[in-house]
C-alpha cells in the first residue's frame, strides 16, 4: 500500500470492509450512489492493482475482499495528510482539530486521557 485512496475507492473499500467478501453487484447495491457496473468493475481492478484488495473466483464472477486492514489505511491516509499538509508535523494536525472543532468537555476529558495512556511505559509483561 504505496498510494492513498480516492473518496471513491475509500467508498468501495468501506463496503469490503462492512460486509465482506462481495461480487461487483452487491458492492454496487450497497453504495449510496448509484455507479455503472463497469464504473465498479474498473474501482475495483483499480484498488487490486493498489494492492488494497484481491479476488477469488465465483463461477464466470469475482468475489472481492479487502486485504488491508481499515485500521491500516486509516493509519496510512493520516500519515499521507500529516506529511502533505501538516509539514510532517502530528502535533499541527492535533493543534488544527482541536482548534477548528467545537469538543465538548467530555470529548477533551477522554483526549486527555488518551494522551495520558500514551505517555505512560508499557508495564512489565505487558504486550504493548
Amino acid at each position: 500500500m504505496t498510494q492513498a485512496l480516492t473518496d471513491r475507492e475509500a467508498d468501495l473499500m468501506r463496503v469490503l470492509w462492512d460486509h465482506g467478501a462481495c461480487s461487483v453487484a452487491e458492492v454496487r447495491e450497497h453504495l449510496a450512489d448509484p455507479l455503472a457496473r463497469n464504473t465498479v468493475l474498473t474501482m475495483l481492478r483499480i484498488l487490486e492493482d493498489k494492492g488494497f484488495i484481491n479476488h477469488t473466483a465465483e463461477g464466470r464472477s469475482h468475489r472481492y475482499f479487502a486485504v488491508v486492514a481499515e485500521n491500516a489505511a486509516r493509519k496510512h491516509a493520516v500519515n499521507h495528510l500529516v506529511g502533505k499538509l501538516f509539514r510532517g508535523s502530528s502535533e499541527l494536525l492535533f493543534a488544527h482539530l482541536v482548534s477548528s472543532e467545537k469538543l465538548r468537555a467530555a470529548d477533551v476529558t477522554r483526549l486527555k486521557a488518551m494522551i495520558e495512556n500514551a505517555r505512560k511505559p508499557a508495564t512489565k509483561g505487558s504486550k504493548t
